[in-house]
This record gives C-alpha cells, sequence and structure tokens, in this order.
C-alpha cells in the first residue's frame, strides 16, 4: 500500500525553513506515494505552492495529521499538533527532547511513533541522513558572513594608494562541520585563520582548508566524533591557551556544542575584555546557553567595545538551501522505512533505532527518558 507523506506549516517562530521540497516531492509521488501537504508551507522558502506538481494540498494542519502514514517537519510537534496525530503515524522532527520534555511526554502518552532527525547515528551508512551535519555546513557558513558584517574592518589583506591593510585575524573554535564550513569560508574571504578543538583528530581537516590549528596536549574525541566534556584541570590548560589567541583576534566564531546538553563554556567575561575595542564574536552555541559567558541568545550585545552576538537558528536564514539539504536527509531516512512500496520500518535496523524517539507508549531514547520519567 502507498505511503502518504504529510508536510504541514512550520509553528515555530522565525522557522523559514520546510521539511520537503519540489524535487523531493516529485520523488515520492513518481514512486506512487502520496505527498499531502498544508497550503504555503513553503512559502518562508520562497517555494509557492504553485512549484510542487502531482502532490494534495489541504487547508489545515489537521488534515495533514489526520491523513498522512508519516509527517515530514522541521522543528518539534507542539502539543496541539501531537493531539492531532492519528494512530500509527510516525513523525519525523528535530524533537530537542532536551528542551521540551513535555513534548516527549506527550508523544509517549499518546503512543505516537517519532523520529528524532538529530539522533540520527552518524556512522558511515547514514551520512545521506545526517541532519545535524546538513544544518551545522549552513550554520558555520553563515556565521562566517555575520562576523564580516559585524567587524569594523576588512577581511582580506587590500594594497591601496592609501596604504597596504592588513587581513583580520578570525580564530574559529570547534572544528566539527560548522567549525569547517566557517574556516572555508573565512579563508575564502581571505582573513588569516586558526581554529582549535579539543579532538587532535580534526588538526589535519583544519589545515588542509589553510587554517592554522592551535595544539593543546589533551584528546577530548568521544564516541560519535563528539568530543568529550573536559575535567577541570583539562579546561584550565584549554583557557589559559586560547585566552592569548582570543585576545589577538578580530572576530572568534565558536561552535562548540553537546548534543542534549548545556554548551561548554570556553569565552569568560575576562577573556573578552582582553579583546581589542572592535572586534567580535559569533556565538553559535547561544540557544544551548553559549560558548562566551556575556552571550546572550537573540541579541547582540556591546561589551567594552566588543560586540558579542549570539544568533538563533541560523540555518533557518538560509532557508533555500538549509530546507534542500534537510528535505534530503528525511527522504533518504524514510526510504529506509519503505520496502516493496510499503511502510515496514525495521526498527532493530541500527539507523532507525537510534534515531527512535517515542513508540509503543515509550521512551526509547536513555537520556531522554532519564530526563522525564528520572533515573
Amino acid at each position: 500500500m502507498p505511503v502518504t507523506i504529510g508536510i504541514p506549516k512550520e509553528l515555530a517562530e522565525g522557522e523559514r525553513r520546510v521539511a520537503t521540497v519540489p524535487a523531493v516531492a516529485e520523488k515520492f509521488t513518481k514512486k506512487g506515494h502520496k505527498v499531502i501537504i498544508e497550503k504555503g508551507a513553503g512559502a518562508a522558502s520562497f517555494i509557492p505552492d504553485a512549484e510542487f506538481d502531482d502532490v494534495t494540498f489541504v487547508d489545515s494542519a489537521a488534515d495533514v495529521y489526520q491523513q498522512a502514514d508519516v509527517i515530514l517537519k522541521v522543528q518539534a510537534p507542539t502539543e496541539a499538533e501531537i493531539d492531532m496525530v492519528k494512530d500509527g503515524t510516525i513523525i519525523f522532527a528535530l524533537m530537542q527532547p532536551h528542551i521540551y520534555p513535555e513534548r516527549v511526554k506527550k508523544m509517549r502518552d499518546n503512543k505516537v511513533s517519532s523520529i528524532a532527525m538529530e539522533l540520527v547515528p552518524r556512522i558511515s551508512r547514514a551520512q545521506s541522513m545526517d541532519v545535524l551535519s546538513s544544518q551545522a555546513s549552513a550554520a558555520g557558513y553563515k556565521a562566517v558572513l555575520m562576523g564580516a558584517n559585524l567587524s569594523s574592518q576588512f577581511f582580506p589583506m587590500l594594497t591601496t594608494a592609501a596604504g597596504t591593510i592588513r587581513p583580520a585575524r578570525v580564530l574559529i573554535i570547534g572544528a566539527g562541520v560548522s567549525g569547517l564550513q566557517a574556516i572555508a569560508t573565512a579563508r575564502r574571504l581571505g582573513a588569516i585563520v586558526e581554529a582549535y578543538d579539543v579532538r587532535a583528530v580534526t588538526k589535519e581537516q583544519v589545515e588542509s582548508l589553510g587554517a592554522k590549528f592551535l595544539q593543546l596536549e589533551v584528546d577530548a574525541e568521544s564516541d560519535g566524533g563528539y568530543a568529550r566534556e573536559l575535567t577541570e584541570a583539562e579546561k584550565h590548560k584549554e583557557r589559559n591557551m586560547l585566552a592569548d589567541h582570543i585576545a589577538k583576534a578580530n572576530v572568534v566564531i565558536t561552535t562548540a556544542a553537546i548534543p542534549g546538553r548545556t554548551a561548554p563554556r570556553l569565552i569568560d567575561k575576562e577573556m573578552v575584555e582582553r579583546m581589542k575595542p572592535g572586534s567580535v564574536i559569533v556565538d553559535l552555541a547561544a540557544e544551548s546557553g553559549g560558548n562566551c559567558e556575556v552571550t546572550e541568545a537573540g541579541k547582540t550585545i556591546d561589551h567594552n567595545g566588543v560586540l558579542v552576538h549570539g544568533p538563533e537558528n541560523v540555518p533557518s536564514m538560509l532557508s533555500v538551501n538549509a530546507s534542500e539539504m534537510y528535505a534530503k536527509n528525511c527522504q533518504n531516512l524514510l526510504e529506509l522505512m519503505i520496502v516493496e512500496g510499503e511502510l515496514k520500518p525495521d526498527w532493530e535496523d541500527e539507523v532507525l533505532a537510534g534515531s527512535s524517539l517515542t513508540r509503543d507508549g515509550k521512551i526509547l531514547h536513555e537520556p531522554t527518558r532519564n530526563l522525564v520519567e528520572g533515573e
């Protein structure tokens, strides 16, 4: 039996992405599946309804939720949306369970099957489904443009009749996907770039992009390619090493985050006060507490002449391409569940098991279960 795939409008304030795009919807319909889209769902991503072919448009989110076998969303469903989900439907979204535990509890109680896109295992066969990587790439690129926009000086070296302008010094903290994209973007703009990550394995990647790697005699790589939390002694070493480089930088981009946890504090107020007036910090971890002590999510703070910018939902600022990448991630994961044209998920599959949040009245992700239900 063909699968009915539903796309409701995003309700979160400021969210401009959409969970499918015309090219992806067409791939589903050509395979005989039905795609139902709430009217205007793609408007914020500059995708008018007329660009979708062979899909069914409905007037309300309730129509989508009541008809679909699979719901594709960007942001976690609200409690009101969860109440609309019919029995047997599987919902995909960036669930952010550490931010919305009450929504997870409601999905558990309503026996909703949910896939948290941010929990997709970071293994080779799941690379095409890795939402964190695709969206982080957008964030890293945009962060450098925001830093350049806020900066009081040119990024590249310029030779003019009035003399030579020295290139800006940019420091990228965190060399994951967003950090590496930030390095590449800053280099393309002509800046002198330094980068730091607690995972020593990133040194080669950083240097391949033309940046200098700041070495700390600590390796904090953990399972899944993420960084583990540093010990207090390691944090002290890190702080001392970073302080001097931060003070010399014209623009600092921080990207360090631990999924589901408060962002590590890497820049304290004293470090900010050592920076030159006119310098800029762009804190990509603002939404999860910030890597900088003075960061305020959603605001640009002037601290002793240093601008500290705490942007929220940065990938949404690049809604066209971010939506394209997100839609393809969802498509690839959903296709793993479709066997001979029918929805037949193998919940024992490593990818599906790792990304499942709730099913059959249970919270399957252990850290979330501990958060919602207690140890």
